[in-house]
């Protein structure tokens, strides 16, 4: 027999005796009261009771089911109130019980409808709530027919009774027909429950009439088919689970449990969320089928500290239940600490103590160690780092800073958790140091020395100097200025200029070696501060000598009345000295080396000219062939960049009856001690020679021995002329060591008056004090006009 317990109540039988099957179904309708939650939320609730019970039956504890006290359902006014109006059911308030209030008659209510429902509701005030609720009833004394027995004996001898095996649902009815066989029915006698006994087996005995009696029996297999009179029930009410806030996606939350006793769809479970709000919705994922709640994005602890979740199970029938789930996400060390500047001061002035450069705050949003923190610099830095209240920090300088030893600092602010592992924030700041002008400006080197070319062109740039200024801005911005020389006969102003933002120097006019040889003066620099400071220099300028100078032939006298004329003698040997060409150089060092040569000659390879001493001298011996005139253009070059030169010409007459034919150079006489030691070589030698020269031509030159005679009329008497007031002028020597006269001798010449041969004494040289006193002849004055002239 198989017995269904479903949801419109049927209870179908299928018997098997003797190997023959035999099926037939009939409805078996159970009560049940389904008790809906209107405004409270309440779980609904189906109930059942038999057709025919008597008044005043059980149907359920509403107070139970609706978890409320039993003082509550009076201090609320419950009452039931049904769909027809008919008082079938009664609440007893004290103990919150419902009960028949009369028999229920199913035929009555129901008619000939298989499932009879009755709806009601329990009305509820302060506050208002309303239950809705079914009331279902199913007929008592459900018959399910069997398969008779079979007995081949008739009469009394067949069967005549029919008995079950003891159990508390069924007993067993004997139906007669009409042909006078006997036939079983399994009557029900008590309502099925599949959740307390799934199955029955049952034996039933026929009996016949016989003596002694025979029976036979028969084994009935009951099933009962579930119907969905449970509702799911969590395995908690209430659970309670911790969430890292680091947790990734999809990890798995809790896992809610519900049961079933129901069994097929009746027992199949589905969760759900009710009353999730968006936030819950799109932070969690709820399995429908496993009850397993997963993360479906990152949690925050900083956000949100807990969420709350309310779960329904519902099965197939249609029957519900509920759980909560209080999570609670713990914190971890996942937010770095935080910095923020409120104010920074930058530049600073340089100088100051204890100055306030920033103030900045910071804050870990993750608490406890993970959100308390320290906070430092760098150790190596002039700076301090003070607390105040609510996190805030000043950072201040440590003493008064030096811009010229650091004019810019940069300094990172470190901030480190107390959390597991630490986390660390850093900020850099840049902090500039403001100048104040503490500093003087300095020049590159204290003196400076700067050469110039004479002959400059004006405004030119001869030199720079420099200065520099540690200081910084209108402080380190210099201004250069001439400072008034000290000596006051320098024409500075008329010099030299300045350029008073770079330091350059100019030239304003040509400058003249020979007139200047180097001036020294001094200049300043000036910064722009307040007050302002300043520094000098000194400045030298050396003026070079240019070969602006041609050599000046002083003898022969190159610009005489009368050509110079030279006697030779022809008896004379080779290497006879003639005559010595005389020249000097205005200019100085290498532009005043000079050298001789030997342009033009009557008799060529008579004559040579030494190249560095001037002097004229006799190449071969003299033949009856030679002419007795001869002229010679003889040229003194200097040694110059561009060289510069001057020729003179020289006139000898051959000669013969000199009583001493060669005419060896005479030892000088001796002179008076101090006698013309600082002459200048120049004017000596003019004298000399222009001496000579007028005495040995006499007659044939007339006009200059006349000449000679009136100029010199001492001559006559002799001797060398002692020194005189006033000698040649400085300018004409070179008193460096680098003139003309230097490479060369200085000569005197003089008469030998007493001797008895009237001899001329030839050149003599001597090696002069040029430091003292020049010498001067009196009876020799053509050679001034030169030498001023040359001045």
């Amino acid at each position: 027999l198989q017995v269904i317990e479903g949801r419109d109540n049927g209870l179908f039988t299928n018997m098997e005796v003797g190997g023959e099957r035999c099926a037939k179904q009939r409805q078996v309708l159970i009560l049940f009261l389904l008790l809906g939650v209107a405004l409270a939320g309440w779980e609904s609730r189906r109930y059942s009771v038999m057709e025919e019970a008597e008044s005043g039956s059980f149907v359920a504890n509403l107070a139970k089911d609706l978890g409320l006290g039993v003082g509550e359902l009076a201090a609320r006014e419950a009452q039931v109130v049904s769909e027809d109006n008919e008082p079938r059911l009664q609440l007893d308030l004290q103990t919150g019980e419902l009960i028949l209030n009369e028999k229920l008659d199913r035929e009555e209510m129901c008619g000939s409808t298989e499932t009879c429902v009755m709806h009601f509701q329990v009305l509820l005030k302060k506050p208002m709530g309303v239950f809705r609720a079914e009331l279902l009833t199913s007929p008592p004394g459900t018959v399910f027919p069997l398969k008779k027995a079979q007995d081949l004996d008739v009469g009394n001898n067949n069967i005549q009774n029919y008995s079950i095996s003891p159990n508390s649902y069924f007993h067993v009815s004997t139906r007669n027909r009409g042909d006078g066989r006997k036939y079983p029915e399994l009557v029900l006698d008590k309502e099925l429950d599949r959740e307390e006994q799934a199955e029955l087996r049952l034996t039933v005995t026929a009996l016949d009439g016989g003596s002694p009696p025979r029976s036979g029996t028969a084994q009935v297999r009951i099933l009962i088919v579930d119907v969905n009179d449970n509702a799911p029930e969590f395995a908690q009410t209430h659970y309670q689970v911790q969430v890292p806030e680091d947790s990734p996606v999809g990890t798995l939350v809790v896992k809610v449990s519900a049961r079933d006793l129901d069994a097929g769809t009746n027992g199949e479970i589905s969760y759900s969320l009710f009353y999730s709000s968006q936030e819950i919705s799109s932070t969690f994922e709820l399995n429908s089928i496993s009850g397993e709640v997963r993360l479906i994005k990152k949690l925050d602890f900083e956000t949100v500290s807990s969420y709350e979740l309310d779960i329904d199970a519902s099965d197939g029938g249609g029957l519900s239940g509920k759980c909560s789930v209080s999570i609670e996400v713990v914190d971890v060390n996942d937010n770095s600490p935080e910095l923020t500047i409120s104010s920074l001061t930058s530049p600073i002035p340089e100088n100051a103590p204890e100055t306030e450069v920033a103030l900045f705050r910071i804050r870990d949003r993750d608490s406890g160690d993970n959100g308390r923190m320290v906070c430092s610099i760098q150790d190596d830095l002039p700076f301090l780092l003070k607390p105040s209240e609510e996190n805030f920090y000043t950072l201040v300088t440590d003493g008064p800073l030096d811009r010229e030893e650091r004019a810019e600092y940069n300094i990172t602010i470190s901030v480190s958790d107390l959390g597991t592992p630490r986390r660390h924030t850093q900020h850099n700041l840049t902090v500039r140091v403001a100048d104040v002008n503490d500093n003087a400006p300095a020049f590159s080197q204290p003196a400076y020395t700067l050469r110039v070319r004479e002959n400059n062109s004006p405004a030119l740039h001869i030199g720079t100097v420099r200065a520099t200024d540690a200081d910084a801005g209108a402080n380190a911005q210099l201004t250069y200025s001439l400072l008034p020389p000290s000596d006051p006969h320098l024409p500075l102003a008329s010099l030299v200029a300045i350029n008073p933002d770079t330091g350059q120097l100019f030239a304003l006019r040509a400058l003249d070696y020979e007139a200047l040889r180097a001036f020294d003066f001094q200049v300043r620099a000036a910064d722009r501060g307040a007050p302002a400071l300043s520094s000098q220099a000194r400045v030298r300028v050396l003026v070079a000598d240019a070969n602006d100078h041609a050599p000046v032939v002083l003898y022969p006298p190159p610009n005489a009345s009368a050509p110079c004329t030279e006697l030779l003698p022809r008896a004379a040997e080779p290497g006879y000295l003639l005559a010595k060409v005389v020249a000097v150089d205005g200019d100085a060092g290498q532009n005043a080396w000079l050298s001789y040569r030997l342009l033009q000659a009557t008799e060529p390879g008579l004559f040579g000219v030494g190249a560095h001493s001037g002097e004229v001298r006799t190449a071969r011996p003299l033949s009856e062939r030679d002419a007795p005139r001869q002229r010679l253009l003889l040229l003194v070059r200097d040694h110059g960049e561009p060289p510069l030169s001057a020729s003179v010409p020289l006139h000898v007459l051959l000669v013969d009856g000199f009583s001493q034919p060669h005419l060896p150079p005479p030892e000088a006489p001796g002179r008076a001690p101090g006698a013309g030691a600082d002459e200048p070589l120049t004017v000596a030698l003019v004298g000399a020679l222009a001496c000579v020269s007028a005495l040995l031509v006499g007659a044939l030159l007339a006009l200059a021995a006349g000449r000679l005679c009136r100029r010199g009329g001492a001559a006559s008497a002799g001797g060398c002329a002692g020194p005189a007031e006033g000698g040649v002028p400085g300018q004409l020597l070179d008193v460096g060591g680098t003139g003309t006269l230097a490479h060369g001798y200085r000569y005197e010449v003089c008469l030998a008056g007493g001797s008895g041969s009237d001899e001329f004494k030839f050149l003599k040289p001597v090696f002069p004090n040029i430091l003292g006193q020049h010498k001067t002849f009196p009876h020799c004055k053509d050679t001034a006009p030169l030498l001023h002239k040359y001045r």
